[in-house]
């Protein structure tokens, strides 16, 4: 983008300010034809005539035709365009960050200067010092045909260190990010040797690196850069597994692919995209590179549009070897919940879709909706007599109107009941869970802690403040949740379990004999007279005497382990799921949060993947997690807002949904039959 944007800084004075303004437009459409066929490229041309490009836009699309686009083979090649070299001075690397802001400031930010000789050395010395401290994106590669001179002066040249990522026929630039950042951009690919032959330009610039548009097929990954971190390694997980103890390991994926319909409802969400990108049809192809490149055992997608996954995606899935289960929103919305497995890795025991609208219920008249999973792991052949335990899958996609959180954990708190319901074992205790979905609230947020610290008192907070997404203390009037929150008949009880399937901590510790209740007959409740009981004389007025064997209100019998008495009205909920999320929300190598989305350009963490732990110690009303039977084993990192906005937000050329798709790996243990 910045050989885009660079490219036009040279042209006459007149339309240089024109042209920064079309910077972004151009490097958008440089991608699209390097991607597309002829007929193709001809027609998004003529479609954006139809949508009233700019004059200035329109010329550069027939500039692009005239140059060759047009008439481009379906094969690898791509247009051909006049190399250009320029002077990056130190303002301009210290401004970098300020590429994906308005044109205005990039104009203020950006300085050519010409390259003689003894300026030449000068760059080389800044290039080496400071591009190992700032963030440099690459400059798009052009076809080298001539060096362009301004008033016969020495030619213009964009100098650039060697590295070791230089392939035939191109070069790669290693570019890092404050030195330390995992996530990199990468814009500088791979080009074929035989279809655009290097050429140097000559003396006195030797180090001109001759730059081309990008390859027609370009791995997303190798776009936006996201590190696996493999946390098997780390100590304490050493320490917990033991060389003899086998794992069943296994990748879990969430992704919010961002249905089309919401797009085509919420165009002013996306006014950072080009039109063509946000498109169906280019948008699907990049979704499933995207999941086929990481190569989830399990797949858990939100927001999928009911059309689009019964005719494209659940086809495609199975011929990948998985087995889908699709849950659409209730009410009159489109899209919906998917869970996905291989079958080669999992069988299925049971399946519940949840549905959170209530009718009648104020509390719960959304239609956001869940699917919870019971899954056995297969284990391979060779193991003989060994045992993995079920393992418990839900998916969610909950209410995003920050308003109203009230109903947020409302929703929470029914799929924490199925949850229960599905992963509770006969002994009472769980199978391991792993919970994904968009949450619609940010890390730390009340909905967030009450999922991992298990207990949240809500009694009296504004609702506003549950997911943690805006700001409304302004409001003078704000709606705040009350106790109870949600009413008896819908058969939750406060510690989000289903009514029906509630059982004392002992079993059988309220089981009472005949004989033993029949010796509360003479109890002082038993004979006293109600005062609305209706009189009749020698029926309801008499009064039986304490038998003498009866003992005294002091030694009454006691329960001897009574359980603490949490009325309905206290404002608190709880759950015993014992859930900590695998990503820590916040890079620390960067010192700054991660994000999962950026909606209107803002960055942030509203998608997450939670699985079982074990419970170590609670500071603060913090609980501390220590892996359990479910090892988190790795994860694949994400990226911080400032690396998003360099390739212009999400959804951007290469990642075709306004949401990070989140991927971790996990370990079973597997247990000989003969200890089970």
């Amino acid at each position: 983008m910045i050989g885009t944007v660079l490219c036009y800084v040279l042209l006459p004075a007149a339309r240089l300010l024109q042209a920064l303004r079309d910077a972004f437009f151009t490097y958008r459409k440089n991608v699209l034809l390097a991607k597309s066929p002829s007929t193709q490229i001809e027609g998004v041309f003529a479609a954006a005539r139809g949508r009233s490009v700019p004059e200035e836009q329109e010329a550069l699309l027939q500039q692009w035709l005239e140059e060759g686009a047009g008439n481009l083979p379906a094969s690898e090649s791509v247009p051909t365009v006049r190399k250009v070299s320029v002077t990056l001075t130190s303002d301009w690397l210290e401004g970098s960050e300020l590429l994906m802001t308005t044109l205005s400031d990039l104009n203020t930010s950006l300085e050519l200067t010409q390259c003689a000789d003894q300026q030449h050395l000068e760059l080389n010395a800044l290039a080496s010092s400071e591009l190992q401290d700032h963030a440099v994106a690459e400059l798009a590669r052009l076809p080298s045909e001539e060096t362009v001179t301004v008033a016969g002066s020495a030619p213009w040249a964009a100098v650039v260190p060697q590295t070791d990522h230089q392939t035939a026929g191109c070069a790669g630039i290693n570019v890092e990010v404050l030195n330390d950042d995992p996530a990199v951009l990468a814009w500088s690919l791979a080009c074929d040797a035989e279809a655009v032959p290097p050429v140097l330009p000559a003396q006195p610039i030797q180090e001109a690196v001759p730059f081309y548009p990008v390859s027609s097929e370009v791995p997303y990954h190798e776009i936006l850069w996201r590190d696996w971190e493999d946390l098997s390694v780390q100590p304490c997980v050493l320490e917990q597994v033991s060389e003899n103890t086998p794992l069943f390991e296994f990748r879990v994926m969430s992704y919010n692919i961002l249905a089309q319909d919401l797009v085509e409802q919420g165009l002013d969400l996306y006014v950072h995209c080009h039109p063509d990108i946000l498109n169906w049809n280019y948008r699907l192809p990049n979704l499933l590179q995207e999941i086929q490149h990481w190569d989830p055992d399990v797949l858990c997608l939100q927001e999928v549009q009911e059309n689009h996954y019964w005719e494209q995606l659940e086809p495609t899935f199975k011929e990948m070897g998985f087995a889908c289960f699709y849950k659409r929103r209730t009410g009159t919305k489109t899209d919906g919940c998917a869970v996905c497995y291989k079958h080669s890795r999992f069988q299925l025991i049971s399946l519940s879709p949840i549905e959170y609208f209530r009718p009648g219920l104020d509390i719960l008249n959304r239609d956001n909706v869940g699917l919870v999973l019971l899954l056995q792991p297969v284990l391979p052949e060779g193991l003989g007599l060994n045992a993995v335990s079920p393992l418990c899958v839900a998916n969610t996609h909950v209410l995003f109107n920050p308003r109203r959180g009230d109903i947020k954990l409302a929703q929470v708190a029914l799929l924490l009941a199925e949850i229960d319901k599905i992963a509770r074992t006969t002994e009472g205790s769980y199978y391991p869970v792993i919970l994904c979905g968009d949450l619609n609230s940010v890390p730390d947020s009340p909905l967030y802690k009450f999922i991992r610290n298990g207990e949240l008192s809500y009694h009296g907070m504004p609702a506003w403040k549950v997911s943690g997404q805006e700001d409304f203390s302004q409001q003078l009037y704000s709606r705040k949740l009350l106790a109870p929150l949600w009413p008896s008949s819908l058969g939750v009880t406060d510690k989000c379990q289903y009514v029906t399937l509630c059982q004392p901590k002992k079993p059988g510790r309220r089981e009472y004999s005949r004989d033993f209740l029949l010796q509360f007959r003479f109890c002082d409740a038993a004979c006293e007279r109600p005062p609305q009981l209706v009189l009749l004389e020698g029926v309801t007025d008499a009064k039986p005497d304490r038998p003498a064997h009866w003992p005294k209100p002091a030694a009454m019998v006691r329960d001897p382990d009574p359980q603490p008495f949490v009325p309905r009205c206290s404002g608190v909920i709880q759950h015993g799921l014992n859930l900590t999320s695998v990503y820590s929300h916040f890079l620390p190598q960067r010192g700054r949060p991660e994000v999962t989305t950026m909606p209107m350009g803002l960055g942030a963490t509203v998608d997450y993947i939670f699985y079982s732990a074990e419970p170590v110690e609670n500071k603060a009303g913090r609980r501390l997690y220590k892996d359990g039977a479910l090892k988190l084993l790795g994860r694949l990192s994400l990226l911080s807002e400032d690396v998003l906005l360099m390739a212009n937000g999400l959804p951007n050329p290469f990642c075709s949904s306004d949401h990070l798709c989140l991927l971790a790996s996990f370990g079973l243990e597997v247990s000989s039959l003969r200890e089970s």
